[in-house]
């Protein structure tokens, strides 16, 4: 390897390797720290990790760097962006009203049926097929029809009866 790596992106990942190796999350290559900059690196990352072990061997800094940190802060121009809330919100508000104007058209249109008077005569329904020959159809199936033509109902949508289910 060389003694320092070309690129930027190249140093960080290195770098990157380098102290998971310290932090013992990666298998160490000790080939690639055999370069001055390589041991460099590794003596760096273990003071590293030493002083945020043990605070005694840290810098303490004086109270003029804290006074000139904060003094930078204060200087600093406030951030003054619109809030992108107000825009999301009306959007979410009128999204959810159109999802509940939708859900209640979809019930009013399942319901539709009942809201009709049981007793009154179903509207004509579209004739799809007819035979032009009706004593060439087998007459058992006539009998089957006519036997089963309470259950087929009105429309394409059999209607339900839950009387007596609860008698099981």
């Amino acid at each position: 390897m060389n003694a320092k790596p070309d690129s930027a992106a190249t140093e960080r990942a290195w770098e990157a390797s380098v102290s998971s190796w310290v932090d013992g999350e990666a298998d160490l290559r000790a080939e690639e720290l055999d370069t001055p900059y390589g041991r460099q690196l590794w003596d760096t990352y273990h003071l590293i990790g030493d002083v945020m072990r043990s605070p005694d061997l840290a810098i303490r800094p004086s109270e003029r760097f804290y006074v000139r940190v904060s003094a930078a802060i204060e200087a600093e121009p406030p951030i003054v962006a619109p809030s992108p809330l107000a825009r999301r919100h009306l959007v979410r508000n009128g999204l959810s009203g159109l999802a509940v104007a939708a859900a209640v058209a979809s019930v009013v249109w399942m319901a539709r049926p009942f809201f009709f008077a049981p007793d009154a005569p179903p509207a004509a329904a579209p004739v799809v097929a007819q035979a032009d020959e009706p004593e060439a159809a087998d007459p058992g199936l006539a009998d089957y029809m006519a036997a089963h033509q309470s259950m087929a109902g009105a429309g394409a949508v059999r209607q339900v009866s839950y009387d007596g289910m609860g008698a099981r």
